[in-house]
């Protein structure tokens, strides 16, 4: 991808790059920022790009050493090894064998177990999304202005029976009319939609699920006047611009474009890490009805996916989470941090079809 930018550019977008292989919360967003940066800079010195890069990525003290270290390799071209999350990292997976000894064979489960595909691998790729009609979004585009939650803004509006004497037009009134006031008129606080975070997980466990979350996506992003839209697997990716065009082909034509880690492994925790990492994003789900699409089937540090789930809880105003694994009756949390982080969400639904995404979101106000 690299390979398209003009020659200057290369090394930023590389370095982006290599920054989230190692695990540190960047988003593409930063790395426009960071660019932009060093552009207003005109940067003196390539220390101007070292503090440019700590200041907009927000790397954490902690890490500053390592920071330092990828910042050489890839301005000074020095050398450093890292190591990078493999399958061979699974615990109990690989056993030694003695040459001659006896291999026991394990008969093979009839059915397969529920997210085998779920991996901590980070594997890039990009496909077409495909953009089906679907009269259960005809349906929701056509309710959501009226059943999405609301709020109540600190502004206030006149009205017929306000809460407050609307003081101003009381003393324009009584200025046309010799001081006298017939009617005192009144005015109360306005209300807006509550703003709507929406999470879809697009690792290869969700594979069947993802275009018809994608598609919802496109829907809400139309009929919401407050809404954010992220993707996640082994990276955050804000799509809410790329779905912005009325036409749903060129929206998720725009949206698969950002994706990269469609289909690839699952690192949940170290996303949802990420997105309360960048105070923008984080601040979009304060008071939030914030909306997590994923079969929840962690790979990686499940303590890393429980602490994002506690924080994102206390900032949201509802945290809703909807698996496709809840369409089977029998179904219940047994994986550890899928049952780890029920205490914190409001909601365990089922988010297997649009139909069923859709009805919990239009009912939110509802059940709050």
């Amino acid at each position: 991808m690299t390979g398209a930018l003009p020659p200057a550019i290369r090394p930023f977008v590389q370095f982006a790059a290599v920054l989230r292989e190692h695990r540190f919360a960047v988003s593409p967003d930063q790395t426009i920022d960071f660019i932009e940066g060093v552009g207003l800079l005109g940067p003196r010195s390539i220390e101007d790009v070292r503090s440019a890069a700590r200041a907009l990525f927000a790397i954490p003290p902690e890490r500053e050493a390592e920071f330092d270290a990828l910042f050489r390799a890839i301005f000074f071209g020095q050398t450093i090894a890292a190591p990078a999350p493999s399958e061979d990292d699974d615990e109990g997976e690989t056993e030694a064998h003695e040459p001659g000894g006896e291999i026991e064979i394990e008969a093979e489960e009839d059915e397969e177990e529920a997210g085998a595909e779920a991996t901590v691998v980070e594997r890039l790729s990009h496909r077409e999304i495909v953009g089906a009609e679907d009269e259960a979004l005809a349906r929701f585009a056509r309710l959501a202005p009226e059943r999405l939650p609301r709020r109540r803004s600190y502004r206030r509006a006149r009205a017929r029976k306000g809460d407050q004497p609307d003081i101003r037009r009381a003393i324009r009134a009584a200025a046309r009319r010799d001081g006298e006031i017939m009617v005192l008129p009144r005015r109360r606080r306005k209300e807006r939609q509550r703003r709507i975070v929406l999470l879809i997980d697009v690792s290869a466990s969700m594979k069947a699920e993802t275009d018809a979350a994608l598609r919802f996506a496109h829907a809400l992003a139309q009929a919401a006047d407050r809404v954010e839209i992220f993707t996640l697997g082994t990276r955050l990716t804000r799509i809410t611009p790329a779905l912005a065009p009325a036409g749903r082909e060129q929206a998720l034509a725009r949206a698969a474009s950002l994706i990269a880690d469609i289909d690839g492994g699952t690192r949940i925790g170290d996303a949802l890490q990420a997105f309360l990492a960048v105070p923008r994003y984080a601040g979009f789900a304060r008071g939030a009805a914030v909306i997590v699409l994923s079969d929840g089937l962690e790979r990686g540090d499940p303590a890393e996916m429980v602490d994002a789930v506690r924080r994102l809880s206390r900032a949201a105003w509802t945290l809703d989470w909807l698996t496709p694994l809840k369409a089977d009756a029998d179904f219940a949390p047994r994986t550890g941090a899928l049952s780890a982080i029920l205490p914190y969400l409001d909601q365990l639904g089922a988010g297997g079809r649009v139909e069923a995404v859709a009805d919990h979101v239009l009912n939110i106000a509802r059940a709050s």
